[in-house]
């Protein structure tokens, strides 16, 4: 299988190129001007098992929020791309991940339906930014973006945690250790993974 993508996306706030192997080796080139933003990327491909390229330039001189969104949003179209129709695929995936005094854990259907829940960040993340550059309220932009491009059903929940930095890289890892599983060939299935015969 081909499962290779690459997307560009221009808009009057930012410019994004994104390149996705999903049969890489883990091997991430992360620049969006975020630096918080590209060391989630770097986790999120190193952990999914992805080659894993992203090139953005925006107003981030306003904020972060335009740059880091519209990444989401291609980053989401490249893996909907990569996936295709998901023949041999496990299509579900989950993952627990600790980090210190945080549990995050995220589960996965490529079911091509658009759907993300998000819960259990504590309050204190609606105001908080990471390392000046990356308010912590974006996670859920991000993870919404990300589902809806990539056309996946996205459950995230936050068990418990206090630290922001924490919470926020459990959860991106817990999401790539999810997406690694679910995009994972399976060696019993040749056709869709669905009753249906698509996704």
């Amino acid at each position: 299988m081909n499962r290779i993508a690459r997307v560009e996306r221009t808009t009057k706030e930012s410019s994004i190129v994104v390149e996705l192997d999903l049969d890489g080796a883990g091997k991430v080139d992360i620049d969006t001007g975020v630096p918080f933003y590209d060391h989630m990327l770097h986790a999120l491909g190193s952990h999914a098992a992805f080659d894993l390229t992203v090139r953005a330039t925006g107003d981030t001189h306003i904020d972060a929020h335009h740059t880091v969104e519209d990444t989401a949003i291609v980053l989401g179209q490249a893996l909907r791309q990569a996936i295709g129709d998901a023949a041999g695929v496990r299509r579900f995936g989950d993952a627990w991940i600790p980090m210190d005094e945080t549990l995050a854990h995220a589960a996965i259907d490529l079911s091509g339906r658009p759907y993300c829940v998000h819960t259990g960040e504590p309050e204190l993340l609606a105001g908080f930014t990471v390392g000046g550059n990356y308010p912590t309220v974006l996670n859920r932009h991000v993870f919404e973006s990300l589902a809806f491009h990539a056309r996946i059903a996205l459950h995230v929940r936050v068990i418990h945690g206090r630290d922001p930095h924490h919470i926020t890289e459990a959860q991106y890892k817990a999401i790539a250790r999810a997406l690694r599983a679910a995009v994972e060939p399976d060696p019993r299935i040749s056709g869709i993974p669905s009753t249906k015969g698509v996704l």
